[in-house]
């Protein structure tokens, strides 16, 4: 008698579909999420940079209250005064503005690269979600603290607007640093995990 070849049997498991790379739900039926957690870092670094456009856009040059290196005729560090009111002086300053939003747009571009590489799929449900916005505003208020602090307070290469109440407008500045540092948390904290398995709420 011949004995009957046996035949091999490959088994098959269904894959989750793929909301963020790398990362599946817990739930039954292999539903992908994204926790506000997920996308943390990419909205704080998408919030620094355009925070820093606002910076450079509105006071900068729209308004022209100030720029990088107005005020280095009373800086803390001994920087040569280039005054925002001579042509080698404005060159100076518009060379520096440019150097500043190079790194707003960096910024901007590596928190893009960063969700995107996260959030694989219905990208347009998460650009409506109250987590990432939560987090870009907190971004916002980051760079306000550290630019604030930094540039206007410990170097003095420049202020918010200069003049008799130069130290309210710096301290303003602060100010609302903090408040989009809060509002921010306070929004990404409200927010719920978006699953990819469901479909939006009309």
């Amino acid at each position: 008698m011949i004995a009957p070849r046996s035949r091999a049997w490959k088994l098959r498991l269904p894959q989750p579909p793929a909301g963020i790379a790398g990362t599946t739900g817990a739930r039954s039926g292999g539903g992908s999420v994204v926790a506000r957690k997920d996308i943390a870092v990419p909205g704080v670094i998408l919030g620094i940079g355009l925070g820093g456009f606002v910076d450079g856009i509105l006071l900068h040059q729209l308004l022209q209250w100030h720029h990088m290196l107005s005020s280095t005729d009373t800086d803390n560090v001994g920087i040569r005064y280039y005054s925002p009111d001579t042509v080698p002086g404005l060159q100076m300053n518009t060379l520096w503005d440019g150097l500043f939003h190079t790194f707003t747009w960096l910024s901007v571009l590596t928190g893009l690269a960063l969700l995107y590489s996260r959030v694989t799929r219905s990208r347009g449900r998460i650009w409506r979600s109250r987590a990432l916005w939560g987090w870009i505003l907190v971004g916002w208020g980051l760079f306000n603290l550290v630019e604030g602090i930094v540039d206007h307070h410990l170097l003095g290469i420049h202020h918010v607007r200069t003049g008799p109440y130069q130290t309210w407008w710096d301290v303003g500045f602060l100010l609302f640093g903090a408040l989009l540092v809060v509002a921010g948390w306070g929004l990404q904290r409200g927010a719920s995990v978006i699953d990819f398995t469901r479909a939006p709420a009309s």
